[in-house]
């Protein structure tokens, strides 16, 4: 379920515990955030399928997915909030490993990136900027 709005506004989609869905999740952020330049919803879509399966691989549900995209520069804050308090730590993948890429992908696409604890859980947050859209 989501909601939307104006401009600058958060977009909110509620992820579900019945198992990893990552393929609705993208489509989803793709017609919310459809205005986008192809390269920058790319790297945007990245972000949002790396902290998206960290919530399905390593979280508590209830869980939700949160967009909003400014302008002045363009920018696209992305948030993922989950119940589990365990925070996400960025690790150096070796050459062989398979999996531990995620956090290194959205460390070098956002602008920025952060975990916060809250009351119930934590949430995970990036900012990446979309210099091709006008």
């Amino acid at each position: 379920m989501a909601n939307g709005g104006p401009a600058d506004a958060w977009l909110t989609l509620e992820l579900t515990d019945t198992g990893p869905d990552t393929g609705k999740v993208r489509r989803w952020a793709e017609s919310v955030l459809g205005n986008l330049h192809e390269d920058d919803l790319l790297d945007v879509l990245l972000v949002i399928t790396e902290l998206v399966s960290n919530v399905y691989d390593h979280a508590r549900f209830p869980a939700r997915l949160k967009l909003r995209k400014s302008t002045k520069p363009c920018t696209v804050s992305i948030v993922t909030e989950d119940a589990s308090p365990t925070l996400p730590q960025l690790q150096p993948s070796s050459p062989g490993s398979v999996r531990g890429r995620g956090l290194v992908m959205v460390d070098k696409l956002s602008k920025q990136w952060g975990v916060a604890r809250r009351a119930m859980g934590k949430c995970v947050w990036a900012v990446v900027p979309c210099p091709a859209t006008p």
